[in-house]
């Protein structure tokens, strides 16, 4: 289970959809205050799906990455895709493919 940190709040879990003003933590509801997301996730996360936050850091690898807008930073592997209309994507290997339409993609180096 990994540790996830939302606006400074912690939480747990592997599965994190947020959407229409709502955040969802393996299926269970959680409330976070202020109208600008940062998320920070230490350990590995299954899949992570995101309407809109200003930056998501991830210490770990991840199955799959889907944001609307926001930059994405991952200090692991990707199974599957990372996918954002509107942010850059930092990454090591990814197995699936990458695509934003409007910011940057790099690739780090082990």
């Amino acid at each position: 289970m990994s540790t996830i940190n939302i606006n400074g709040k912690i939480y747990s879990g592997n599965n994190i959809v947020i959407g229409n003003g709502n955040i969802v933590i393996d299926g269970n509801s959680v409330i976070v205050e202020g109208k600008e997301i940062n998320i920070s996730i230490e350990g590995n996360v299954e899949e992570l799906k995101v309407d809109a936050c200003q930056k998501i850091s991830i210490s770990g690898s991840v199955g799959s990455i889907k944001t609307q807008s926001g930059d994405v930073d991952i200090t692991g592997d990707v199974s599957g895709s990372v996918q954002t209309m509107s942010g850059n994507v930092d990454c090591f290997n990814v197995g699936g493919s990458i695509s934003t339409m409007s910011g940057n993609i790099k690739m780090k180096n082990k």
